[in-house]
């Protein structure tokens, strides 16, 4: 019997746990905890300084009012970045290449960019939906068309991240299948294919890091407009 390649994206158990519970632990085992006194540690070393260039680079356009968003943000990037990595390695499971958990970041995050627009500049996030200058004909249009755009952003961002990361593993997997199938019959293919498969690998682990850091920098432009 012939699989589905969108197996490996079910939701599994084993043992009656849901891997997806042991998967989403992960990443809170792997990096230890900050200290505020000095550490020797290289790891807790590398660790900050990637959070404090990180942080500082997001938050630089947007007011003070929005900086209290960085330790979510931080600790939001980190997590993806672990989850998307870890889904790379064999028999493993990804969290981040399930729609529902996707969305289950995006919306609350994006609600939260739209109340806090809402209550601390309301004039300011209504002027969003219609431009200044906009023909008398056209205002019905354009208030329909930029409330549409404002509720398909959560959309956009939970699929984005599940499209990418589920187009990356399936296209291994066909391209693994298919040299796995073609070693006996045309060697010197497979060899070229398995080649193409370790160069696909790479490109899947700076897709990782990618869409996490793009996922985390949309909720930034999300906040900076509404502080």
């Amino acid at each position: 019997m012939t699989l589905s390649f969108f197996d490996q994206f079910s939701l599994t158990s084993y043992l009656g746990v849901p891997l997806i519970a042991l998967a989403l632990t992960l990443p809170w085992v792997l990096f230890p905890a900050p200290k505020t006194r000095c550490s020797n540690n290289r790891l807790l070393t590398l660790q900050a300084w990637f959070i404090r260039q990180f942080t500082h680079q997001l938050f630089l356009p947007i007011n003070k009012a929005g900086h209290k968003w960085a330790l979510l943000l931080a600790s939001l990037l980190i997590f993806l970045i672990t989850l998307n990595l870890l889904g790379i390695l064999p028999y493993t499971f990804t969290p981040t290449t399930q729609l529902s958990m996707n969305m289950g970041f995006a919306v609350p995050l994006w609600l939260a960019t739209v109340l806090i627009g809402v209550r601390h500049q309301l004039t300011h996030t209504l002027a969003h939906f219609l431009p200044v200058g906009t023909p008398g004909p056209l205002i019905p249009i354009l208030i329909i068309i930029e409330t549409i755009s404002l509720f398909i952003r959560p959309i956009a961002l939970g699929v984005r991240l599940t499209a990418n990361l589920t187009a990356g593993h399936l296209l291994i997997q066909l391209i693994s299948t298919a040299a796995f199938h073609m070693f006996f019959i045309m060697p010197t293919v497979s060899a070229l294919t398995v080649i193409l498969l370790l160069l696909l690998s790479v490109l899947e682990l700076a897709v990782a890091v990618i869409q996490a850091y793009v996922f985390v920098l949309l909720v930034s432009l999300y906040l900076q407009e509404s502080v």
